[in-house]
């Protein structure tokens, strides 16, 4: 029970990284808050915990600042604290025309920010006005591989690239300013990962046949409890002299 009866949210868990995290939190004691657009799979995910609180869900656009500031509200009226933050939101652009920056659209661009950037920046900065009362809190943010280092022909996807490096920045500058303040924050970078987000890659006899070459650690696609795992050390007590850390969660990928 190393997050016994700690009040967390989790972005986009009703699905992939964001569920399993969930259920991981859930099962070692936090009351766990969704913060989903899908009100379905969300019941799904809360249908699943097997902790000793049966979580809650509270569903918004995160893109829609308006929308995060009341569910942030909400949070804090039900429950009294914010005690934990992990967003895992965010996707894939290439539906709107992301893509190498010479083709990228511009509809690709702004969509790929909103969904993953801008999204995430909202969560946190209502998340750290309620942690700030009372000077203690932890934020874990999802970032990528492709955040760290450039994507090849099969991962030119540039605003998605961008939006990710965004991620690691923010969460470090938060560190540096809130260490202070008793609030930490960490980013976990997530290489290819067994999800619905990756089915492109999964379907890809070429992706897979590369995937020795990118992940030589296993040869093979993670897992989402790979990622779930990460978050937990992070949102828990043992993690208590650790803030401003990016931990790559990436099979070998970025060691190359």
């Amino acid at each position: 029970m190393r997050l016994e009866d700690k009040i967390t949210i989790i972005t986009g868990g009703g699905s992939g990284i964001g569920q399993a995290t969930a259920q991981l939190f859930a099962a070692e004691g936090a009351q766990v808050i969704l913060l989903e657009i899908d009100g379905e799979s969300a019941s799904a995910t809360l249908g699943s915990f097997k902790g000793k609180h049966p979580g809650a869900s509270i569903i918004l656009d995160l893109t829609n600042p308006s929308e995060v500031e009341s569910g942030m509200r909400e949070v804090i009226s039900r429950y009294g604290r914010l005690d934990g933050l992990v967003n895992v939101a965010g996707g894939s652009g290439r539906k709107w025309g992301d893509g190498p920056a010479g083709d990228c659209t511009l509809e690709g661009w702004q969509k790929t920010l909103d969904l993953n950037l801008n999204s995430l920046f909202y969560c946190c900065k209502y998340a750290l006005q309620a942690m700030l009362p009372l000077q203690k809190g932890v934020i874990v943010n999802i970032s990528s591989v492709l955040g760290m280092v450039g994507g090849d022909a099969d991962f030119a996807t540039h605003a998605y690239a961008a939006s990710k490096g965004a991620v690691i920045s923010l969460t470090r500058s938060i560190a540096a300013y809130y260490a202070p303040r008793g609030i930490r924050a960490n980013v976990i970078l997530p290489g290819l990962i067994a999800t619905s987000m990756s089915k492109r890659a999964q379907a890809s006899e070429h992706i897979r046949s590369r995937l020795p070459q990118l992940q030589p650690l296993t040869g093979d696609f993670g897992h989402p409890q790979d990622v779930a795992q990460a978050a937990l050390y992070f949102a828990a007590d043992e993690s208590a002299f650790v803030t401003g850390a990016v931990l790559t969660v990436d099979g070998g990928w970025t060691v190359r």
